[in-house]
């Protein structure tokens, strides 16, 4: 008999409808739920916490310079494993697996275009290709660019994403080319042309301690991890508690190390506003 005379109810279960993959993003710092769509509209950058997400650089390339201006160098080069690397996983097929999963062929995409409409050379980084981490191609495909801006007179952009450092796979090939990318930025340098760096999370180890380094005027975007080596390995080294926020963005402008903390929406016009100061005869 059905409680207090009512009727007795059944309890359905309904099938829960299953929900498209890749609609949804989840923010790794608030944890927000953000629609992809809504997402890619704000520069990939969590319109509750300001987190900025990790980006290509494909998408790097599209969102700094004016539309359909890029003209890429070098694309065709390929590392090769010149030591004949031994691992779990062979530095061949480390370079292929990277090759299919990001649509690159290494881990530097470097050009010229326009950046409101003015001509400018640019190489961006990669961290989605073994860490994004400097090899001899990445080291070669980045002087080749400096030197193209040296002899055309244009200035150098290079936006660094890498974690990754120098790459161990090629030994001292790789540490090589730390010194080479900065003698290009050198002799840049000498011809009174302006070379702008743009830190992104993260930037550390031989990126960092090279050409990242080294720019006329050093912009990070918030929050990013910036340093040589990171902060769990410092403590375990120097044996001390590290400060709030060390080798963070908001760390580094406080201390001196960078120039200028700017949002990925402001970054265009920013680098812009640069140009013209520097560059006010272009």
């Amino acid at each position: 008999m059905a409680l207090f005379g009512k009727p007795k109810y059944t309890i359905v279960r309904l099938k829960k409808k299953e929900m498209p993959d890749g609609l949804w993003t989840k923010c790794e710092v608030c944890s927000e739920l953000l629609f992809n769509k809504t997402l890619d509209e704000n520069l990939k950058v969590c319109p509750k916490c300001n987190y900025h997400f990790v980006l290509s650089a494909p998408e790097r390339i599209n969102m700094f310079l004016d539309k359909d201006t890029f003209q890429e160098y070098d694309k065709d080069m390929v590392s090769f494993d010149i030591l004949g690397f031994k691992g779990p996983k062979s530095y061949k097929d480390k370079i292929e697996a990277d090759q299919l999963a990001t649509g690159l062929r290494e881990a530097v995409v470097s050009g010229e275009g326009l950046l409101e409409n003015k001509r400018v050379v640019v190489a961006v980084t990669d961290s989605r290709f073994i860490m994004g981490s400097m090899g001899s191609v990445v080291g070669e495909k980045i002087s080749r660019a400096i030197e193209s801006a040296t002899k055309n007179k244009l200035p150098v952009i290079i936006i660094s994403g890498s974690g990754g450092g120098a790459r161990m796979y090629e030994g001292v090939f790789s540490l090589m080319q730390m010194a080479k990318t900065c003698a290009a930025l050198a002799y840049h340098s000498k011809a009174n042309l302006p070379y702008i760096s743009i830190l992104t999370n993260p930037t550390m180890a031989g990126i960092m301690a090279s050409f990242a380094g080294v720019g006329d005027i050093i912009i990070a975007e918030p929050k990013a991890l910036i340093g040589f080596t990171g902060p769990r390995v410092i403590e375990q080294t120097i044996r001390q508690k590290l400060p709030p926020g060390f080798q963070r963005s908001e760390f580094l402008l406080e201390h001196g190390l960078i120039d200028m903390i700017v949002h990925r929406k402001a970054l265009k016009s920013t680098v812009g506003k640069i140009l013209e100061y520097v560059n006010p005869a272009d």
